[in-house]
């Protein structure tokens, strides 16, 4: 299961998004906005977008828009059990490092940084990538001890 959510400057990728994400075959839940607002507020739809994921085993995702990215990724993080992490046009090969190595579960999309072609192609190989597990194993365990001792 893909959650997806985002603030008004995403509002139009996650659209495109969905789409794309549902012809492929995906089962997505839209966390909203499910209307176009300009003064909404990130927090409102990503949080609840992050609690899901986190709800959702191993198997659920989450990909959060806005602007930047850089909020969404930064109020998803504050879930425990999430680890987001943010692209907004760099070299693709980091995106399936986020995935291999660091398990991440939700992907942060800055919609005014990258178009509506490259965002498919960096979800779709964000979802594709596997965990390697093994020695990146202790290293993710650490960091959720820490987490769920706090």
């Amino acid at each position: 299961m893909i959650y997806i959510a985002s603030d008004h400057a995403g509002f139009q990728l996650k659209g495109v998004l969905v789409e794309h994400l549902k012809s492929n075959g995906v089962e997505v839940t839209d966390c909203g906005p499910h209307e176009f607002d300009k003064a909404d507020d990130y927090p409102d739809f990503v949080l609840p977008c992050a609690e899901k994921v986190a709800r959702g085993g191993s198997e659920a995702k989450g990909i959060v828009l806005g602007y930047s990215g850089q909020g969404e990724a930064m109020a998803a993080n504050k879930v425990k059990g999430v680890r987001a992490v943010l692209y907004y046009g760099s070299e693709k090969e980091i995106i399936k490092l986020t995935r291999q190595h660091n398990n991440a579960n939700v992907l942060s999309l800055g919609a005014n940084f990258v178009n509506d072609k490259e965002a498919k192609k960096v979800v779709d190989l964000w979802l594709e990538t596997k965990y390697e597990s093994g020695r990146h194993e202790k290293r993710l365990k650490k960091i959720s001890d820490y987490e769920f001792s706090a």
